[in-house]
This record gives structure tokens, sequence and C-alpha cells, in this order.
């Protein structure tokens, strides 16, 4: 018998600029001490700290944590399996970078094209707040 891992659907990411560590629990599925911990582990992981140490996540942020999940809790990575994914992805290594991406945008396909409408949004935005 094998275990079937099933992809959870996750909320979409509201237009917002920062995000609180408990939106960002809800956001990802993943409780708030995970999200400390991850923030210890990956680098790349660097919410603002304001007054009282509170952390705000930006919308980048909440992305890599989704995708820090994926790799953990979907594909059965490691901490560092995935580290080191995200390093290799990051910096778009050759041909096993290319692949990696295309392996991202298989997995979710939907996800990026939402996040990408999503930046084109904010951007005429801060455009149109510039304008005027």
């Amino acid at each position: 018998m094998t275990a079937t891992i099933e992809k959870v659907v996750l909320p979409p990411i509201p237009a917002k600029r920062y995000f609180t560590i408990g939106e960002v629990s809800e956001l990802c599925g993943v409780k708030p001490h995970v999200l400390r911990y991850w923030e210890q582990e990956f680098t790349q992981l660097r919410p603002v700290k304001r007054r009282g140490n509170r952390r705000y996540y930006q919308h980048h942020e909440v992305l890599l944590i989704r995708r820090i999940r994926e790799l953990l809790y979907e594909q059965g990575f490691t901490i560092n399996g995935a580290r080191n994914r995200l390093d290799s992805h990051g910096a778009g290594q050759g041909a096993e970078g290319e692949i990696e991406e295309a392996e991202g945008a298989a997995a979710a396909p939907t996800t990026a094209s939402v996040d990408v409408d999503q930046l084109r949004k904010e951007l005429l935005q801060v455009i149109d707040l510039l304008g005027h």
C-alpha cells in the first residue's frame, strides 16, 4: 500500500504589502512556530521585524514559504534538500535549473499566473499613484 500525498489547496494571497505571522500561518497552512524555525534554516526568508520583534512578511516571502512547504511536505525533501533546491533554483544554474523551473511550473501552473497578475495590478496601482 502506497501513501498518497494530496496537494493542499491554499487560499489566495490578498493584495497587501505586509502580513503578520498569524496571517502567513493561515495562508500557507503552517503553524507559526514552524515559520520561526524555517526562518533560521532558510537564509532567503527574512521577514521585517518591527516593535516587539513582531514579524511582517512581504508577498514574495509568502510565496517562498509556500514553495518551502511544497518541497518539504508534498515532495518529501529534507530541510537540507529543500535548501539546496532553493539555492540552485535561485541561481538558475544551466539545464538543471531549467528542469527545476519546468518541474515547478508543472506542479503549480495556476499559482504562477495568479501571482504575475497580482504583481501586474500592484505595479499599475503604484504607477497610477506616482502619476498623480
